[in-house]
């Protein structure tokens, strides 16, 4: 955290901070998402999905562009040395979230009825337990903006884990504990009262994550009081000025970022909406929008995570540089950026469809929907590299102050996206498969307006063999020998060890080993085909390392 002012910001260090807490936090999520789906049904998951789809809906409008905010303002101020103005920033920012986040909790738990569909109010007690979460979520995200701000993604990375962790302890002792005191023996309650106990996870991990960055502020306070009294810039701007700021900045977000997020809730709405018109029992709704929700969505996040961590890391770089009128640095950084993540998107999207059988048949083996579970994540594992596309350029027009071009956008393509949606689930018989192409048609709509706009806001011209090409063509090598490297051990594995080993451990163990092979077949090809640099090599993690083993296999 106490680095030196001048020294510039590694934008693949910071990222790769956040990535690999964004991998852990995810695998925590998927991992303990399996248990808690054992335990309250696809039922349960509908219930608990569809509450935390509005949950996030008022937390985006009430918190969750805050970091980012936080971040691009306070960034600014200290590219500026205007150490004085960027704290004065931070105390506005938690002025902001105290009313807002007080809003949005009383509108949460007060008119959870209202805002959860009439005919799946078993959904509302869900929504309630998640009230608080909202007003405390505020709080956190002012303190990871501005740790954010100051060049170091450590902070929020650690308290992200942390926050999982609990998260997932909770969710599933509390799932069991409210089943076991609430439902009894009656099976139409063990959903509802299992849903609500994982809710409550959301909100111990949020209270742990919100204490972790207390104690680590109040430690780094006298850093941060030295610094201000050492501010030479002479700019003292008062705090009614800079809390109109932190206004006119988060508003455009929130409502940019709530546009980009609505259309899950928009699905989810019409989904229920169009099964009930058709005749669908509301429960079996609820069941089949758990298995889009609680299984598809929660493994195509993984990667689409990691786009974000690198958003998130490159929003002060970019916007610092932007400021200091450092047009070409700051194309620089976007070039590095999208080229980053689309190593990591296009491979992710390949092994999702290449192991979709065995990732469902370990983490969610339910027999009644794993089949279209498996189908429907074939099906949609492209939108990963639309999202992660989208999200990178989303955090670019951000951080170079075109906040209102990303809800622009976004509101266009949801437009199409409805229509769509509406349509295939009208006039077809596609169902949830209509969910997967109308998700896969938004990203994408949201992928290419972006980069059209990145493109005229900062004359920046896309490379496409490096970025996209050779990662494609890697990717799909890795598929097809990782498909047969998996098949291959699989046969062996169950033929020498199903006496002894359960059949999910065998799938485990080969789907593991198959990952392993996979990411080794991905760095061979994508260095030997010139995909990534020597240079760019060695700004990855323990990337000295990774050029060592490359020469000594002839690759570089």
């Amino acid at each position: 955290m106490r680095q030196n002012d001048k020294k510039e910001e590694n934008i693949l260090t910071q990222a790769s901070i956040l990535m690999v807490a964004g991998i852990i936090t995810r695998i925590i999520g998927v991992l303990y998402r399996s248990p808690v789906t054992s335990i309250i049904g696809d039922e349960g998951n509908g219930y608990y999905s569809i509450a935390v789809n509005i949950y996030t809906m008022i937390l985006l409008i009430s918190s969750y562009s805050i970091p980012m905010a936080v971040s691009k303002v306070v960034s600014g101020k200290l590219a500026l040395r205007q150490y004085r103005d960027a704290h004065k920033v931070f105390r506005c920012a938690l002025l902001y979230v105290l009313i807002v986040g007080t809003i949005g909790m009383g509108v949460t738990f007060f008119g959870a009825q209202y805002l959860i569909p009439e005919n799946q109010s078993n959904a509302i007690p869900v929504l309630r337990i998640l009230a608080p979460a909202i007003f405390i979520s505020g709080f956190l995200g002012v303190f990871r903006g501005y740790f954010q701000a100051h060049g170091s993604m450590v902070p929020t990375s650690a308290s992200q884990i942390i926050e999982q962790i609990m998260n997932a302890i909770v969710s599933i002792g509390a799932a069991v504990l409210f089943i076991r005191l609430f439902a009894g023996n009656d099976d139409r309650k063990v959903p509802v009262f299992g849903a609500m106990g994982s809710a409550a996870g959301i909100v111990a991990g949020v209270i742990t994550g919100l204490v972790f960055m207390l104690v680590l502020y109040l430690s780094n306070a006298p850093y941060f009081k030295k610094r201000r009294m050492h501010d030479t810039s002479g700019v003292n701007t008062p705090t009614g000025s800079l809390f109109l700021v932190i206004l006119l900045m988060v508003t455009p977000v929130i409502l940019s970022t709530f546009v980009y997020n609505i259309s899950t809730v928009i699905n989810q709405t019409v989904f229920i909406d169009v099964m009930d018109f058709r005749g669908m029992d509301s429960r079996q709704a609820a069941s089949l929008y758990g298995v889009f929700s609680g299984k598809f969505w929660v493994l195509v996040n993984v990667p689409v995570a990691l786009a974000n961590s690198m958003s998130t890391a490159m929003i002060p770089a970019v916007s610092g540089n932007y400021t200091l009128g450092n047009y070409k640095k700051c194309g620089e950084k976007v070039k590095e950026a999208i080229h980053f993540t689309m190593m990591i998107s296009i491979p992710a999207a390949v092994g999702l469809c290449v192991l979709a059988c065995p990732g469902m048949q370990v983490l969610f083996p339910q027999r009644a929907t794993i089949r279209i579970a498996i189908n429907i994540l074939r099906a949609g594992c492209i939108c990963v590299v639309f999202y992660s596309l989208s999200t990178v350029s989303n955090g670019v027009l951000q951080g170079i102050g075109k906040v209102n071009i990303p809800l622009r956008n976004a509101a266009f393509s949801l437009l199409l996206q409805v229509i769509l949606l509406a349509a295939l689930l009208y006039f077809t018989g596609l169902d949830l498969y209509a969910l997967v192409a109308a998700t896969c048609f938004y990203s994408f709509m949201m992928c290419l307006l972006n980069s059209f706009s990145v493109r005229k806001f900062l004359k920046y011209r896309q490379e496409i063999r490096k970025t996209f090409l050779i990662p494609a063509v890697s990717a799909l090598v890795m598929g097809a020998f990782c498909y047969l490297f998996y098949q291959g051990l699989y046969q062996i594995s169950y033929l020498a060890f199903a006496d002894l080993l359960p059949l999910r451990l065998i799938i485990l163990v080969c789907m593991m080993l198959a990952v392993a092979f996979a990411v080794i077949v991905y760095f061979v090809v994508e260095v030997k085909l010139g995909g990534v640099s020597e240079e760019e090599l060695r700004n990855f993690p323990k990337g000295g390392s990774l050029v060592g083993l490359a020469r000594r296999f002839g690759l570089l």
